[in-house]
């Protein structure tokens, strides 16, 4: 671990970035180059004295989800993301691997989006970021670990995730949850992350394999789904798909469909977040 020149650049990145770029406020009576070190701890989900600890060269080890908060809190790019890594001593996570970080321009995009609800979904079905929005809608999904990120393995492997669909769309949904992955699969052929998926899924779910033997192929540009929130019912959303040229990851934009949609959804801002189970 290479703890001054960790903390050299952790504090020139704070530094180099406009409050308005990450959503705060640049007030007048701002004295401070670029963000302030709590405003940095708000927005990686870490207390200020770690903050301050690590651009002091002062800290233990950060580990790989603590530098992946603060490369998405300092909005760095792959490259800044890599050296971040490596001067913390841990090496970059992988481009396909369980570590993925969402590509610095789509959480550039998120923070332009404001209340829309959002988020970075990497191909394999791994939500990477998402707005509060989209948070408040669907629950926190950047949460899980193991096969429990992918949203394909939930979907099959744990009832209590389909409530979020009502029961008229979750055939629907299975089947574009399948031909999604068998697309990725196409794509990515021979790739062990992908293989050891799928099996896993025709190992636990019987549904999964008969869809999966039905050899659909499909990739989701533009769809409409309703989702059934447990506080203020059914909302319909239209969801848009933005793909990374190299297909690795998307942003999922959704609005709502309908005047009532829109207004439940202004509700739910207005209730605020509720803990409540991810579907």
């Amino acid at each position: 671990m290479q703890r001054e020149n960790l903390a050299d650049f952790l504090r020139r990145r704070r530094e180099g970035i406009r409050p308005a770029e990450v959503g705060i406020a640049d007030g007048p009576r701002r004295r401070t180059a670029g963000l302030r070190r709590e405003e940095v701890a708000m927005l990686a989900g870490m207390s200020v004295d770690y903050v301050v600890r690590l651009e002091q060269g002062r800290s233990s080890q950060p580990s790989t989800q603590l530098l992946g908060a603060l490369a998405r809190a300092l909005r760095l790019s792959d490259d800044e993301r890599d050296h971040l890594f490596h001067l913390a001593g841990h090496q970059p996570p992988p481009a396909a691997g369980v570590a993925r970080l969402a590509r610095a321009g789509l959480v550039r995009m998120l923070d332009l989006l404001g209340n829309t609800a959002a988020l970075v979904i990497s191909d394999l079905g791994e939500v990477l970021a998402q707005t509060r929005t989209s948070t408040l809608l669907i629950g926190d999904h950047t949460v899980f670990t193991g096969d429990r990120r992918y949203l394909a393995y939930r979907w099959f492997t744990e009832p209590d995730s389909r409530p979020l669909h009502p029961s008229s769309e979750q055939e629907r949904h299975s089947r574009q949850l399948v031909a999604d992955l068998r697309a990725v699969a196409g794509r990515r052929s021979g790739d062990p992350t992908v293989t050891g998926l799928i099996a896993r899924l025709e190992a636990a779910s019987p549904e999964f394999r008969r869809l999966w033997a039905e050899h659909e192929v499909g990739v989701r540009r533009a769809d409409r789904k309703t989702l059934v929130h447990p506080r203020v019912g059914p909302i319909v959303m239209d969801c848009e798909t933005l793909v990374t040229p190299d297909l690795g990851q998307e942003l999922v934009v959704l609005t709502p469909a309908d005047a009532e949609s829109r207004e439940r959804l202004n509700l739910l801002h207005v209730l605020g977040t509720e803990e409540f189970a991810a579907g």
